[in-house]
């Protein structure tokens, strides 16, 4: 078995689906979810699959639970926030946000939570020069 050949679903509970599909769908823009059998909502992300779940408890995750590469994060936030998307300001030893901004090495990410409180993010690779 080659896993780097498989496809992944990342699995997020969601305490009430209905409310879950209405942010993905409106907030994130995603095509309809296809709804399975076992009461999953699957939505399909570059190659990845996005499988949410009902869980009466919901989520416990204090770490990202899913993060959406893009190509500018500056516009991609101002999308969103246009769509009700509240981002998370952090200063913290070692992670500090600037308008919603964290740069962290090579990257800079925005972190916001979904209707259920699961943490996702945005991140754009910052592109370096050769010297």
């Amino acid at each position: 078995m080659q896993f780097s050949r498989s496809q992944i679903t990342v699995m997020l509970p969601v305490r009430d689906l209905a409310r879950a599909r209405d942010f993905y769908e409106r907030a994130l823009s995603l095509p309809a979810g296809e709804e399975r059998l076992d009461g999953k909502v699957i939505y399909h992300c570059g190659g990845t699959e996005i499988a949410l779940f009902p869980k009466t408890e919901g989520t416990k995750a204090e770490h990202t639970a899913l993060s959406f590469r893009v190509d500018d994060i500056r516009s991609a936030i101002e999308q969103l926030k246009g769509r009700g998307v509240v981002f998370s300001e952090y200063d913290l030893p070692g992670l500090k946000t600037v308008d919603h901004i964290c740069v962290l090495g090579s990257e800079k990410a925005a972190w916001f939570n979904d209707s259920e409180g699961n943490i996702l993010c945005l991140h754009e690779d910052i592109l370096t020069t050769p010297a």
